[in-house]
């Protein structure tokens, strides 16, 4: 019921399955029983990837924030990889066929790690810059060589990871702005060294490019069906996508790749069609980088032209036998060879099978491989130990086949060193490994056989023969320092000359001899030697020649294949191997033939004599088990025999050592309780001595407890009062500053009122100065106004209507003023009523700290009532005291008075009178133990007057009688304070209503 988001095949369990789900965890089902197999947590994110090791026992799982290592077998967790947050985890993975785990985050930082010890090999530095790319998707080819990586851009970077360095960028078209799925398409003729590489980019379409010539080569997918994503068989015939709308697509890559995947010749049938024709195939060829190839291509297409139309022309004139299997022709091939010294690098494997026609034959092969590993190559590896247990499991069982076909292989002791160089090449397909070696040997060793176990003498006459035709001066410079052919010759042969050529050059040797009759392998073996006559008429030594044929040389190979041309061709009938070797035979195709052409006696004897040995070393190796299995029961007896005697000798002076010293601890236990018997005296007196000084250590500590109560009383008593003091003054002063805040109001409404009288009078007096020069004004106007003419009237009526309206504005001012006054005598008003609440909240306080005093009255009252029931209660447990004290003083008194008659008894039987004495002085010890104990714990001795009058209780007494009369002055001292309290503030007068000022 949980999402997937990732999943894993390939375990070493072929029917489990990996799963991870949307809870952050990881289930391993089994498809044949449909159960659960394990559950593995840890992963606090979703799990977005999962690798598996090429063993198929580990894995790792990677989140965002952790890469986690787990056991397959066990399904516990090894090793967890953890990364700050701020960097991420962007791909955890193992490398193909190998134990290097790659780890890459997304700050674009590439780690190696070795699986073993999960050491740090290497970091990959970081690109050059304009480069930078953050990478999302990874692909490795299947030897590990290279990486490619890219993300959100159309550029994918190339590593090398021998080098450790970035080797090239590759452009891809423009359409494509990001890549999400990286992965190569695996060739079974490339040696791991993956060249297709297929892209799925944002538009849904995935293109399979060459990472070499940086050439499309076809796409799949389009964008009306896009794919979603896509994976690629192991073999590399079949690619599976899951498409957009939901559908799953399996492509064929051999019908994607029919113009590809075809040998050379067929693919220059373009040049015999015309320009007119034109295959699908070359439409899907697009270059990915730029054009700077464009001329060297051009120019190499043309070259190639030329020569095809020349061998086109004489095509009719071939055999039949040379028609290969795949539409190759022999002729063709040949001449392609002599045009360019090799064949392609990417088509070499397809022209080795064509060339050497094999049959494939299945279940042959598998029948062979069934019988195990033969007898003979069970302990290869240590006379070959090859590094790589791949490498070295191909080889077993590829020689195991050889020698279940043919019973001479097993008995061959350079067969290991002729089939290495096959082995090597064609690790990842041993049938075809297998057929490649037997071809060998059936068509390019002819007559090797025919004198073993020694060498081929037949063979070595036939090339000194040739050696002794073209170069007489060098067969006798050997002769000379009795070099033989066994040394010069033998040794390139049994190796395949692999010691003295490197792979390149031994790839393009080995393309001439199987495009060739077999005797060419001889004459390259001959020319090898006259092309390096001049070291070789240098050493004069049987080592150095020794040495000269199993080491690399600095020979030029390309002229020694010139020269085996050129010794085919010259070399004379009667000495041409040609004529004592047999054409090539391919392999039978069902059943491989039957190879006997040995002296099957000598290898029969030898088989014989071998088994022989076996099974004589197997009864020797039996027998010597029996005898070392018999010794060694003897030796274990006789060890047991002596072992139980020197046991028991051991346990008889154990035990005698052990009486000695238990004698000796008896001797020092007595000692030892006399000891303890008067430390325990000591630790008694030192006890009655510990006891009286902590008696009198806790009367001193329970008067200094008394004193400081009493001292902590006075303070609180004399801190209350400063608190009241204080907080009366403080009242007194807030009272003093309301007073002198009220003071400064009044006066400054005072201030206000005068201001505002002056100004009324003046107002009041300008009113009248102007009503005086009024009448002085009308006066003046009345006598001129009898003098002047009516003109002078009107005037008169202009003067009077400007006074009405001065006038009418005093009324204005006067109105303003009355409604100030009023305004002013509302504000009276309510501050007269605010005066009177405040005055109401001051007696509401009043009576809440009238109650609260007699509250806190109460509660003392209480607290006395419980001091006195308390020490009622105590006066009772100092009587039950005394009288328990009293009752054990009886009892003490009559044991000892028994103590006394026992001793007078015992003075009158026995006439002990020191028993007496003594039982005397025990006694005084007691009472005087007695006496030292304090009254709460120890017994008393003296009667109860005595213990009346002790100096303890009287002390005791004393204490009580003091803290009464302090609780007495402390309530007297109280009571002062309060009515101090109520005479300093007494109830404030309600202000009586005033008019306001």
């Amino acid at each position: 019921m949980q999402a997937c988001t990732a999943l894993a095949f390939n375990l070493r369990r072929k029917r489990e399955f990996l799963v991870a789900l949307a809870d952050y965890s990881v289930k391993c089902f089994d498809t044949g029983t449909q159960e659960l197999v394990s559950w593995m947590r840890g992963h606090e994110s979703s799990v977005s990837s999962i690798s598996v090791h090429g063993s198929g026992k580990y894995a790792i799982t990677t989140s965002t924030d952790t890469a986690q290592l787990w056991d397959l077998d066990t399904f516990q967790r090894i090793r967890k990889l953890n990364v700050r947050q701020s960097v991420g985890i962007q791909k955890v993975f193992f490398l193909p066929l190998s134990n290097t785990i790659l780890s890459c985050f997304k700050n674009n930082s590439v780690f190696a790690w070795e699986f073993d010890t999960l050491h740090c090999k290497y970091q990959l530095p970081a690109p050059v810059e304009g480069s930078v790319l953050f990478y999302k998707v990874f692909a490795v080819t299947r030897d590990s060589r290279t990486l490619v990586a890219g993300g959100k851009s159309n550029h994918l970077h190339l590593w090398c990871l021998e080098l450790k360095r970035l080797i090239r960028i590759i452009q891809m078209p423009e359409k494509v702005r990001a890549v999400r799925h990286l992965e190569f398409l695996p060739d079974s003729f490339d040696g791991g060294s993956n060249q297709v590489l297929g892209v799925l980019s944002q538009d849904n379409i995935m293109r399979f490019i060459n990472i070499e010539t940086c050439k499309l080569l076809f796409d799949i997918g389009s964008p009306e069906e896009g794919i979603s994503t896509a994976v690629i068989s192991p073999n590399g015939r079949y690619i599976a996508s899951v498409m957009e709308n939901g559908s799953l697509n399996l492509y064929s890559v051999q019908a994607l790749t029919q113009e590809g995947n075809k040998p050379p010749p067929f693919m220059f049938k373009l040049v015999e069609d015309g320009p007119k024709h034109t295959s699908e195939a070359n439409k899907l060829i697009t270059k990915v980088t730029s054009e700077r190839s464009k001329g060297p291509e051009k120019y190499k297409q043309s070259k190639i032209q030329s020569r095809l139309l020349k061998l086109q022309a004489n095509t009719s004139l071939e055999h039949k036998e040379n028609e290969l299997p795949g539409g190759l022709n022999k002729k063709r091939l040949q001449a392609l060879l002599r045009g360019f010294g090799e064949y392609p690098a990417k088509y070499r494997m397809f022209v080795w099978r064509s060339l050497l026609q094999l049959p494939e034959n299945h279940l042959a092969f598998n029948s062979l491989i069934d019988r195990g590993i033969h007898g003979a190559f069970v302990n290869i590896q240590k006379q070959y130990p090859i590094k790589s247990r791949k490498l070295l499991r191909v080889l077993q069982r590829t020689l195991s086949a050889l020698a279940h076909w043919s019973a001479i292989f097993a008995e061959t002791p350079y067969l290991p060193l002729l089939t290495f160089p096959f082995v090597k090449l064609f690790q990842n397909n041993q049938l075809i490994c297998f057929e490649v070696v037997a071809t060998v040997v059936v068509n390019f060793c002819q007559h090797w056989f025919e004198y073993f176990p020694n060498p081929p003498v037949n063979v070595l006459g036939m090339m000194e023969n040739v050696l002794a035709y073209h170069d007489k001066e060098l067969l006798q410079h050997l002769i000379k320092y009795n070099v033989t052919s066994q040394v010069y010759a033998w040794p390139l042969l049994e190796t395949l000359l692999s010691e003295v050529l490197t792979r390149e050059e031994w790839l393009k040797v080995f393309d001439n001899i199987f495009s060739n009759h077999p005797s060419y392998f001889l004459m390259i073996v001959v020319a090898y030697s006259i092309c390096s006559r001049t070291p070789l008429l240098h050493c004069n030594q049987a080592t150095d020649f020794e040495y000269f044929f199993h080491h690399r040389n600095n020979v030029d190979i390309n002229v020694v294949i010139k020269e085996a041309y050129h010794l085919m061709e010259a070399t004379p009938l009667d000495i041409h191997p040609q004529r004592m070797l047999d054409d090539f035979t391919p392999l039978t195709k069902g059943q491989y033939p039957v190879f006997n052409k040995y002296p099957t006696f000598i290898v029969d004897y030898q088989a014989q004599e071998w088994q022989k040995i076996r099974q004589d070393e197997i009864e020797y190796l039996r027998e010597r088990q029996l005898a070392h299995e018999s010794e060694a029961k003897a030796q274990q007896q006789k060890a047991e025999d002596e072992a139980w005697y020197r046991k028991q000798k051991l346990l008889r002076e154990a035990e005698e050592r052990r009486r000695k010293i238990l004698l000796e601890e008896e001797e020092k236990l007595a000692e030892q309780r006399q000891r303890l018997a008067a430390g325990k005296r000591e630790l008694k007196v030192k006890e009655l001595q510990l006891l009286d000084a902590s008696r009198r250590r806790f009367q001193n500590y329970q008067q200094d407890q008394l004193q400081m109560k009493l001292k902590h009383l006075d303070d609180e008593i004399a801190r209350k009062a400063s608190m009241r003091e204080q907080e009366r003054a403080a009242a007194v002063q807030d009272i003093e500053l309301q007073r002198m805040e009220l003071e400064s109001q009044k006066q400054l409404f005072e201030q206000h009122l005068i201001k505002d009288q002056e100004a009324v009078a003046k107002e009041m007096k300008e009113d009248m100065e102007a009503h005086r020069r009024k009448v002085d004004l009308e006066d003046q106007r009345v006598q001129r106004l009898i003098e002047i003419d009516r003109e002078e009237i009107q005037k008169a009526h202009t003067v009077a209507e400007e006074n009405l309206a001065k006038a009418e504005q005093k009324h204005i001012d006067t109105n303003r003023r009355l409604q100030a006054q009023q305004r002013f005598r509302r504000d009276d008003q309510d501050r007269e009523k605010c005066y009177r609440d405040i005055v109401k909240l001051l007696q509401d306080n009043r009576v809440k700290e009238a109650e609260l005093l007699k509250a806190m009255r109460e509660t003392e009252e209480k607290k006395w009532e419980d001091v006195v029931h308390n020490k009622a209660q105590l006066e009772e447990e100092q009587k039950a005291a005394a009288a328990a004290d009293g009752h054990r003083k009886q009892f003490l008194d009559g044991k000892m008075n028994d103590a006394l008659e026992l001793a007078e008894k015992l003075q009158r039987d026995d006439g002990c009178f020191e028993k007496l004495l003594d039982l005397n002085a025990r006694c005084t010890e007691r009472r005087v133990e007695v006496q030292q104990v304090p009254k709460s714990e120890s017994i008393c001795l003296n009667d109860l007057s005595t213990l009346a009058s002790s100096p303890h209780n009287r002390s005791r007494a004393e204490l009580a009688r003091q803290e009464r009369e302090l609780m007495a002055e402390v309530r007297r001292l109280r009571q002062r304070i309060t009515s101090q309290a109520q005479s300093r503030h007494p109830p404030a007068p309600v202000p009586a209503t005033t008019s306001s000022p």
